[in-house]
């Protein structure tokens, strides 16, 4: 298991399929840094020392652990209420995933510094002499402390000293949910069903599924999933705690199922870079719903009415390829069929290579990333600049403008652009950088018959690249088209038309 090839990174499989080598692209290091922790995964097979490193993570909780019962960020920082209560609510999803043998002391030991800060809060704002007191004062970290604190109720309920500031946030949660983000509105509907609240969490629950969009293909989304430096606003961990609250709130399988789609749906294009996403992740896949992991049947496909026999499946995930020369493949091959026989999510591609006139390409449809090229001449008038579509011949000299637009409609990551040039022209700008506009950070590489835009983090939505090239020769040319490729998962790709050029 420990060397199966399919640990290694998504970026670095099927270099044969990918429209520029790993290489000459920014994310080497990315692709080696996954790989390697992909392949700790064997690791979990090694149950001694999964039991080992377990024990030695404990101990180290423990020792971290400070007087107060608070957890630090780092050894030698001041305790801090956030980490404390990521820490504390991972012991209680540890044991509601039925782990044997677990330690809930050092949990238990913070519920007491946990509290005493919600009773803090809760006085600072009785004291307040401005008028503020009137208002609203729920905020992300207190829906998590109701979630957190919610898992311990019958081990250590919340003592008495410390109700009335308890009964002010359970208050202020049920007036005020719909003022937080979706993640915190997340831990209220769950803390306020376990703190025994019956009809908000339920109002929590309809509320937040009036907002969602569903798809056959994506499974059931929100729009608020951008990119954030806010914890409470982190994609992932905020589609993992819908799941759990469709579950344990709502009892909505339907909803859970689509839930789990659409994360699963993330990984295939995107890297989880963070532990805390891949745990959220992990815990909500393994403990809600449907299991994943006892789906081992393959995926029948049959082309022209013949079924493909798989050969060399890896273990584990299922994965087998089966590529055809040019000589083998017949047009009755163009009809392929699917058909999976057990419950879960699979997927895979059909990747057909051939060579073709550039005049003869036409635009590349019917996937999620979407290219349009268009070529504006630069022309000079009284009332400034003027960019004007390219019609007719133009003239050695003139200055050309290559506009794409680019439409994609889910999040992905490691996002490799490629606009050729024509073949007598020459880019304005010859300097490779990094750039930022439209919300979008990118790097863009000039090289000899192209430019090159490498996107790190493509979320979804509507993006232009424009640059400048200048016409050097006359003659008939193409000006090239460009396409575009995830090489995290390469089978999302697309490509434009190419325009012809005629300079006199």
């Amino acid at each position: 298991m420990a060397n199966t090839p399919a640990l290694a990174s998504p970026l670095e499989q099927n270099q044969e399929l990918k429209t520029v080598a790993l290489e000459e692209t920014p994310w080497l290091r990315e692709a080696q840094d996954e790989s390697q922790a992909r392949r700790h995964v064997g690791v979990l097979f090694d149950a001694k020392r999964l039991e080992d490193e377990a024990k030695g993570g404990l101990d180290q909780l423990a020792k971290l652990q400070l007087s107060d019962g608070l957890w630090p960020w780092l050894p030698g920082f001041t305790g801090d209420e956030y980490i404390t209560l990521y820490i504390a609510a991972g012991f209680g999803r540890l044991r509601q995933l039925g782990v044997a043998d677990l330690d809930l002391r050092p949990a238990l030991r913070a519920l007491s510094a946990l509290d005493a800060w919600m009773n803090r809060e809760y006085q600072r704002i009785k004291t307040m002499d401005d008028g503020s007191k009137e208002k609203h004062h729920l905020n992300a970290r207190i829906a998590f402390y109701l979630y957190g604190r919610s898992f311990f109720l019958k081990d250590r309920p919340v003592a008495r000293r410390y109700q009335e500031a308890l009964q002010y946030w359970l208050a202020e949660a049920r007036a005020y949910w719909l003022q937080l983000p979706r993640l915190s509105q997340g831990h209220l509907a769950i803390g306020l069903k376990r703190f025994g609240d019956a009809a908000t969490p339920v109002a929590i629950m309809k509320s937040i599924k009036e907002y969602s969009v569903s798809s056959a293909e994506l499974g059931m989304c929100w729009r608020d999933t951008e990119e954030s430096w806010w914890w409470y606003r982190a994609p992932i961990a905020t589609q993992a705690l819908m799941i759990e609250a469709f579950d344990e709130v709502m009892g909505d399988a339907q909803a859970v199922e689509a839930c789990k789609v659409w994360l699963l749906k993330q990984k295939q294009t995107q890297n989880w870079q963070t532990s805390t996403d891949t745990a959220d992740a992990v815990y909500a896949l393994l403990r809600r719903g449907r299991s994943l992991l006892t789906s081992d049947a393959l995926v029948e496909v049959r082309l022209g009415g013949e079924t493909i026999t798989p050969q060399k499946v890896e273990a584990g995930t299922g994965y087998y390829e089966q590529k055809f020369a040019g000589g083998e493949i017949k047009p009755a091959m163009g009809a392929i069929t699917v058909k999976k026989t057990d419950a879960g999510v699979s997927w895979g591609s059909v990747h057909w290579q051939y060579l073709e006139e550039i005049d003869k390409i036409t635009p590349h449809t019917g996937t999620p990333l979407k290219l349009k090229k268009t070529l504006y001449r630069k022309e000079a008038t009284k009332q400034g600049e003027l960019l004007v579509p390219v019609q007719g011949p133009l003239a050695v000299g003139d200055e050309l403008v290559s506009r794409i637009e680019l439409r994609v409609d889910r999040d992905m990551e490691y996002v490799h652009l490629k606009d050729q040039r024509g073949s007598g022209t020459e880019p304005v700008n010859v300097l490779s950088q990094t750039k930022f506009q439209d919300g979008l950070m990118y790097y863009e590489s000039t090289r000899d018959t192209a430019s090159h835009f490498f996107i790190a983090y493509l979320p979804k939505g509507t993006y232009v690249f424009a640059y400048s090239v200048r016409v050097q020769l006359r003659g008939r040319y193409q000006s090239g088209l460009a396409s575009i490729q995830c090489l995290y998962a390469p089978e999302f790709n697309s490509h434009s038309q190419s325009v012809e050029l005629e300079v006199k």
